[in-house]
């Protein structure tokens, strides 16, 4: 039996960033001793995308961490919105080097004022109990069409916002602007196939930091989705942000980010997210806060 053949992706009506600039952004400039610098595209979002600053962040607490030792959870916090005008300076704090952990926090700063907060804890590998829930049964990403032409079908164009980032994106369930044409098609559930487009260097750190930069996305949108909202009329923004890395994988092959939104109430809404290597395998867990206000009104 022949292998599936990849669908076509339609042509973006704006173009975005690309593999190799994203890959730039996240390596850092080291400017002293536990200081680094980082900068943001030429062109882009009006302010720092979240998952940028994230990424960044996670870049610099691993770069002071000893080899061996892998991240296995991040917290953070967005404070303010960055500025992409000028760079961010990411101030590492070494806060305990033990036998088995280590535990970094990492502060950004713009204009003299933090806007953006990180605790990372990185672990030696060593064997344990293994379990995992399993990884819900969807299509597999060459059945589905991509982002680019569920958005050419729903709106005539492709929104530069949309397509931005240098991830293919290939959502299973429908799309915000399909759900408030049909509120039939309303759901918690977001789950979307994803991969960079292009190959990424083996290096442990920075897949974390690529899936840490994309796991910011979608989340979100699964609260919009579970309402019938698109952004039309919606301030919406991260909070904070909460990640578990389980197992190794790679962000140059299709990886399925099964979201979900279990609350929303008083202008914030949670949603939670796992992420699977096509063969099944759990090998993050993502849970984020975020602003979505509605300023029809205003």
């Amino acid at each position: 039996m022949s292998e599936p053949r990849e669908r076509e992706s339609a042509p973006p009506v704006e173009s975005g960033q690309d593999l190799q600039e994203l890959l730039d952004i996240l390596d850092l400039e080291k400017i002293e001793v536990n200081i680094f610098r980082g900068r943001s595209p030429a062109e882009g979002p009006q302010r720092i995308f979240g998952g940028q600053v994230a990424g960044q962040a996670l870049v610099a607490a691993g770069r002071t961490v000893t080899e061996g030792r892998f991240v296995h959870s991040l917290h953070a916090y967005f404070i303010r919105p960055g500025d992409p005008s000028v760079p961010v300076i990411y101030q590492v704090d070494r806060v305990r080097d033990g036998r088995s952990f280590t535990t970094r926090r990492v502060t950004a700063i713009q204009h003299g004022k933090a806007i953006f907060t990180l605790s990372a804890s990185f672990h030696r590998s060593e064997p344990g109990l293994s379990h995992q829930v399993p990884m819900p049964q969807v299509p597999p990403p060459e059945e589905l069409p991509t982002m680019r032409e569920r958005l050419v079908q729903a709106l005539g164009r492709v929104p530069r916002s949309a397509d931005w980032h240098p991830f293919e994106r290939r959502p299973v369930g429908p799309l915000s602007y399909e759900v408030q044409r049909d509120r039939s098609l309303i759901r918690t559930e977001n789950p979307v196939w994803l991969k960079v487009n292009g190959k990424v260097p083996d290096d442990p750190l920075l897949q974390v930091c690529l899936m840490t930069y994309a796991s910011d996305m979608t989340l979100l949108d699964t609260v919009l989705l579970a309402h019938g909202r698109t952004f039309s009329g919606i301030s919406m923004a991260s909070l904070d942000h909460a990640m578990w890395f389980h197992r190794p994988f790679r962000t140059d092959e299709w990886l399925l980010y099964a979201q979900e939104t279990p609350v929303a109430f008083g202008a914030r809404g949670l949603a939670r997210g796992l992420v699977y290597t096509r063969s099944g395998e759990l090998v993050c867990s993502v849970v984020q806060e975020g602003l979505i206000r509605i300023v029809d009104d205003e």
